[in-house]
């Protein structure tokens, strides 16, 4: 089983035409799901005594269950947040999960990690964050969300010395915010604040302002974190980054900044003014299987002082002393004080050692998933990036302008980043199931339904610089 021979060669060849042939489809089919029992019944066995063969269980793969997973990189899959990696990133991936690497320690995977930080490099210019900022690639921005609250509460319990170790902690986010920061509060057992958006379902100053006023002592006390979205995954605004960052301050406490999906455009010159005061986070995080062309799964996290993460999330064990006493400095960024170290927290010089990147997050095991981004940005370059997020923000507008000429369509809300969102003139719920289903059963498209204010309404999420104004019409055109 784990040596080479002639069976293994056919195979290999076999898996590598597949993936080759899959990645240069142009486009993709869209596929459809099936139940369990059809499923069951095309792929009988599969796992038995003896093995089915490599051939028959790529066979299987091929002819079966792939075919029951609807392509999110189709050019008009536009539910969700889609995901259109570059032949580069899907390729690298391959090379990833042959290459036998951990990506946890530097001592097993300092290469890995050293490219990682690269990409990781990038992403906290285009915030704003300082040289010494740092952190890890995860699995996706519920990890990531998760593992900067954490480092906030524990930043927030040691500056107390001890005092609030036993206080149920509080954070502060915008109704808006994706589901994943409630999520987090559930996991930490923390209260939350949903501070009430504007109509729009931005988090503004006027409402963060209401919710601070209505805090009294002694949850301001309690409050470890406010948490604002640089791009909501319902319908792609962007809240008030500076008044979120002002908010942090009057509570000298930790800004976190959730962009997993809209965090991508800060690479586009024509909408970086939205994104004024992120540079103030002292957590951010930004997914590139979303809207950086990067294959599943992947989160970056970065932090402006990564020292309070590595202090809140190492794990000690026995068979993990070698990583942490006497390790090589390796690879850490150059830490320096910085001007303006965000609300709350001044940057605290970290001792040199090695860059274990397990120690950023609740995690201990992990690939390197920041890698094929990473290899796909040294591919093309960074200008190449800017301009897909910019063809992808063209055509949402040119979408949006769509929706305003059709007769039989609204706008619920003006577009901001590359969502658009409207409703079908007189069509009631199941109307739009209907419709979503039809497009779906017959390869056109995949548009589900979502709600706006207790309304169905479509949504359309672009961040497939192959989707074009023409995709769209069609779409336009068959709701009529």
């Amino acid at each position: 089983m784990h040596r080479h021979d002639s069976s293994t060669e056919v195979l290999t060849q076999a898996v590598v035409r597949y993936a080759v042939d899959r990645v240069r489809l142009d486009p993709p089919p869209l596929d459809g799901p099936r139940t369990m029992e059809e499923l069951r019944a095309m792929a009988g066995r599969t796992i038995t005594t003896s093995g089915i063969g490599g051939l028959e269980a790529l066979r299987i793969f091929g002819d079966v269950l792939a075919p029951a997973c609807i392509s999110v990189d189709h050019p008009r899959f536009l539910s969700f947040v889609p995901a259109a990696p570059t032949e580069a990133s899907i390729l690298f991936d391959l090379v990833v999960g042959a290459s036998s690497v951990y990506g946890g320690s530097w001592l097993e995977g300092g290469g890995a990690v050293f490219a990682e930080n690269e990409a990781l490099r990038w992403i906290a210019d285009l915030v704003g964050l300082p040289d010494s900022a740092g952190g890890v690639f995860v699995a996706g921005g519920t990890a990531g969300n998760l593992s900067a609250l954490l480092a906030a509460r524990w930043q927030w319990r040691q500056r107390a010395d001890g005092r609030l170790d036993r206080t149920r902690g509080l954070l502060l986010s915008s109704e808006g915010a994706h589901s994943s920061v409630a999520q987090a509060a559930r996991a930490m057992d923390a209260d939350i604040v949903a501070v009430p958006a504007a109509d729009d379902g931005r988090l503004t100053a006027s409402g963060l302002r209401a919710a601070l006023d209505a805090l009294g002592p002694e949850d301001r006390e309690r409050t470890f974190a406010v948490v604002a979205t640089s791009g909501t995954t319902n319908v792609g605004v962007v809240d008030d980054l500076a008044a979120a960052a002002d908010a942090a301050g009057e509570l000298d406490t930790w800004f976190h900044v959730d962009g997993a999906y809209g965090g991508a455009a800060l690479a586009a010159p024509s909408v970086r003014h939205l994104f004024n005061g992120i540079e103030y986070a002292d957590s951010f995080i930004v997914d590139p299987h979303k809207w950086l062309f990067a294959p599943y799964d992947s989160c970056a996290l970065l932090y402006r002082d990564p020292e309070i993460a590595r202090l809140a999330h190492t794990q000690h064990a026995e068979y993990l002393d070698v990583l942490h006493d006497g390790a090589p400095a390796t690879n850490e960024p150059t830490p320096h004080a910085d001007d303006s170290p965000g609300p709350g927290l001044a940057a605290a010089p970290a001792p040199a050692r090695a860059w274990n990147a397990a120690d950023y997050a609740h995690h201990l095991t992990r690939r390197a998933r920041g890698l094929p981004l990473w290899f796909s940005l040294a591919t093309h370059g960074t200008d190449a990036y800017a301009e897909a997020i910019e063809t992808t923000l063209r055509t949402a507008h040119a979408g949006a302008d769509l929706v305003r000429r059709a007769e039989h369509l609204e706008l619920v809300v003006e577009p901001e980043l590359s969502i658009v969102v409207f409703r079908r003139v007189g069509w009631r719920p199941d109307d739009y199931a209907r419709w979503s289903d039809d497009q779906l059963a017959r390869g056109e498209s995949f548009v589900t339904p979502t709600s706006w204010r207790g309304e169905t309404v479509l949504r359309w999420c672009i961040v497939n610089p192959l989707t074009t104004e023409d995709d769209l019409a069609a779409i336009v055109e068959s709701l009529v």
